[in-house]
């Protein structure tokens, strides 16, 4: 009785043993082959399949994963068949079989030794030698790309999208008295093209938004005293690309906030981390570009991470700005690879967002990606329609681009003009500080919404006129006055500029001629005087909302006639500088007289307040311009 009480007492400590072995966690390593070329493969996804654990293979297809003796890893990648595999031992090497069908987008995975052809940019396709039709498709950098083991054929694929657009025209001001928009803060156009040019490239004309170079750069505007968030300014002087016609300057303050006293943040980070985000410009700046942010929040600041690649997912819950480490740590576990399911990235940030929704704080959901979405919605119209039903909640909307060769503007520009939001371009960690430090107030918070200018000119006085910038954020006449409008945003400290080409009265106007109208009468000839009388030549009318209400206010200043500034500022010399240099980028129909070396004059008189260096980084741009060009 005895001998079986102890056998069975010995089997029952047996299967105890057995399985602790068994459910005791390992650290499982491994490498991810392709089947076909025995290639490794990076950017697959390892997940421990019931739970969310998982990670990303490396440059060289290895993992890491801490797991279970019999628990079961599966593994997915763009363009391969999904497979399942028991963990047996520490070690595992794992052979996916491609699908071909399915091969729409995948990270470029080479290996051996540094290619040193100069491809810095490109966007390229490589196909396969002795594997027709297979296509891998993404973004090589000098630094990053490798030689493949097997024949290539290298073509240049550049797949950047700017929506297109065409110019303001000059206006009638006797059949189109008013003009209206909506105040634009984004400064994305000027970053983007600077890394276009910094890298020996001329950008395409419809990567020029004259608006968003002029307002990369701040201005030393008064600040509001009458109670008002906002205040405007104005000047006017003589345009330098065509003496004959003048030019009118409106500026924007919003007051200055100290960052210390901003309401408590509830922030969304919400990162692209599929295949496209490999290369070093995309998710490894992302990371280091939220660290800048993460380094200055305060304990009532709160952060959480949302992920999306062939899906979304919640990398890190609502935290603390006390417990930095563990967000940086949460930044630094991710990896790129799979598709982009931009759509449901942007859902899921919103829902966390509501949830966690501070009331009188500042809750806003951050954006990183290169705007290649490509699963789910993705088309311009659906990003639309989806933002649009989310900027109701109340959760302002901050888009940070990055990246080159597949870079999607029209994308993202939808998304911040759509979604209660701002735009900027991040090519460098020096330009991640400035959005991200140094301007964190204006880009991160914001004192006025659905900001819309509308200005009325005095046909007295005003043959014509057009509105220099701003193609994307024209408005109806009765927008202006219309609530249900969605409009521009200003941060606190914010400076916003306007200008406006005019064609004074008694000087002809390149405006388009019809025949006579049949069954109206002829519109009344506008009443002649010289501009230099001492009337108004305009009035700027100014709408804004506080953030937490719903109902518009409105500013309004008049301009006299006779208003013209004998000595220019050295604001207006700089900017009229970056807007002929815009005017010549895009080789605009009314570029006229510019020149490069009229927009260095303009720029070198603007140089009075320049702490930053940035009036003198643009300088430094043009001469490169121009050495481009010869």
């Amino acid at each position: 009785m005895k001998t079986t009480v102890k056998r069975i007492s010995l089997m029952l400590l047996a299967v105890v043993m057995s399985l602790a072995v068994f459910a005791q966690e390992m650290e499982v390593k491994g490498r991810v082959y392709d089947a076909q070329g025995k290639l490794a493969l990076s950017g697959v996804t390892v997940m421990e399949k019931g739970t969310k654990k998982g990670i990303f293979t490396d440059m060289n297809g290895e993992f890491s994963i801490r797991t279970g003796k019999g628990k079961i890893l599966q593994f997915q990648y763009i363009g391969y068949k999904p497979k399942e595999v028991k963990v047996e031992s520490e070690w595992i090497e794992v052979y996916l079989q491609q699908e071909v069908a399915l091969l729409e987008e995948v990270t470029v995975v080479a290996f051996g030794k540094q290619k040193k052809e100069n491809l810095v940019g490109a966007a390229v396709t490589l196909v396969r030698g002795g594997t027709p039709g297979i296509l891998v498709r993404g973004t090589v950098r000098e630094a990053g790309a490798y030689l493949f083991p097997y024949p290539v054929i290298v073509r240049d694929v550049n797949t950047e999208e700017y929506e297109s657009f065409k110019e303001n025209r000059f206006l009638s001001t006797v059949k189109q008295p008013l003009s209206t928009f909506s105040l634009d803060v984004d400064a994305a156009s000027y970053g983007n093209i600077r890394r276009m040019i910094n890298q020996g490239q001329m950008p395409p004309k419809d990567a020029v938004r004259v608006e968003e170079m002029i307002n990369y750069f701040s201005y030393d505007y008064p600040q509001p005293t009458d109670g008002h968030p906002v205040k405007i300014v104005t000047e006017t002087t003589v345009c330098p690309w065509n003496k004959e016609h003048r030019l009118l300057r409106i500026g924007v303050k919003a007051k200055e906030i100290p960052s210390e006293t901003l309401p408590a943040s509830n922030f969304i980070f919400l990162i692209d981390v599929s295949g496209s985000m490999f290369s070093a410009d995309k998710l490894p700046l992302v990371k280091s570009s939220m660290k800048l942010l993460v380094n200055n929040l305060r304990p009532q600041d709160r952060v959480a991470i949302v992920t999306y690649a062939g899906a979304a997912g919640e990398a890190l819950s609502p935290t603390s700005g006390v417990d930095k480490q563990k967000i940086i740590d949460a930044l630094e576990n991710l990896q790129a690879g799979g598709s982009t399911a931009g759509g449901a990235g942007i859902q899921l940030a919103y829902k966390i967002a509501e949830k966690n929704f501070v009331k009188d704080g500042n809750n806003r959901v951050i954006l990183c990606t290169d705007g290649d979405f490509n699963v789910g919605v993705s088309s311009t119209d659906g990003l639309e329609s989806l933002i649009e039903t989310k900027r109701k909640s109340g959760i302002f909307l901050t888009v940070l681009g990055y990246g080159m060769g597949n870079y999607k503007d029209n994308k993202l520009q939808i998304l911040a003009q759509k979604g209660n939001g701002n735009h900027a371009y991040i090519d460098n960690l020096q330009e991640a500080n400035k959005v991200l430090v140094n301007e964190f107030g204006s880009t991160m918070y914001a004192v006025a919404k659905d900001v819309k200018i509308q200005v009325e000119f005095n046909p007295a006085f005003v043959n014509a006129y057009r509105l220099i910038g701003y193609e994307s954020r024209l408005l109806e006449d009765e927008d202006f006055n219309d609530d249900l409008k969605d409009a521009g945003e200003l941060g606190p400290g914010h400076t916003v500029t306007a200008l406006y080409e005019i064609v004074p009265v008694g000087v002809e106007a390149p405006v388009g001629k019809i025949d006579p109208l049949k069954y109206q009468s002829p519109e009344k000839e506008a009443p002649t005087s010289k501009f230099s009388n001492n009337n108004e030549l305009l009035t700027v009318k100014l709408r804004y909302k506080n953030p937490d209400e719903d109902t518009s206010r409105k500013l309004e200043v008049p301009v006299l006639a006779n208003a013209m500034n004998a000595e220019v500022s050295g604001d207006l010399n700089f900017i009229m500088s970056v807007a002929m240099f815009g005017h010549l980028l895009r080789d605009s129909d009314f570029k006229e007289d510019a020149s490069y070396a009229k927009v260095l004059e303009l720029a070198r008189k603007g140089l009075n307040d320049d702490p930053n260096g940035y009036r003198r980084e643009f300088i430094r741009l043009v001469e490169t311009v121009q050495q481009l060009e010869k």
